[in-house]
């Protein structure tokens, strides 16, 4: 898995996505094509050892909005609808401090394995969105696709939300 921290220039925001579990040569496929950028992000991740999931969301914790999705493979329909309803919200994504977190079951290692069935409660062999708020807890699940609007619905009625918002006029 690898971990983004910190911000990112404009070119990069659109979504921030972090794949636990991936293949590496699918998260450089991705990084490649952001030119320059990517490939010296290819190589920063090449070169560290992956983070687990729970020093991924515990390191996010206070910065950033998780939107955790859960799919038993990486080519699993739901989630590929999933990740194209937020494709086409990049700035609301932006706004609301969000990382996008893919977790595939099949390519997870025994650690995340249990973390994800007994702290996260996700099962094995199903969808599931979860969104984490800064404070690390859980604030919506779901085992079907979140459109964007309803997840920043969602998200715009927190206090913490409603308070970066008070302070963004």
């Amino acid at each position: 898995m690898a971990a983004a921290g910190g911000r990112v220039g404009a070119a990069l925001i659109p979504v921030l996505m972090v794949c636990v579990g991936v293949a590496m040569h699918t998260t450089f496929r991705c990084l490649g094509m952001l030119g320059g950028i990517g490939l010296l992000l290819t190589v920063l991740l090449s070169a560290a050892p992956p983070a687990s999931l729970s020093a991924t969301l515990k390191a996010n914790r206070w910065k950033k909005r998780v939107l955790l999705l859960h799919a038993p493979t990486a080519d699993d329909a739901t989630l590929k609808r999933q990740r194209a309803l937020l494709a086409a919200q990049p700035e609301g994504m932006r706004a609301r401090d969000m990382l996008v977190l893919d977790v595939i079951e099949s390519q997870l290692n025994a650690a995340d394995r249990q973390y994800a069935r007994q702290e996260l409660k996700l099962s094995a062999d199903s969808f599931t969105v979860l969104l984490i708020g800064k404070d690390g807890g859980v604030k919506q699940r779901s085992a079907t696709p979140i459109p964007p609007d309803a997840l920043f619905g969602t998200i715009d009625k927190m206090p913490m939300r409603r308070q970066e918002m008070r302070n963004e006029k």
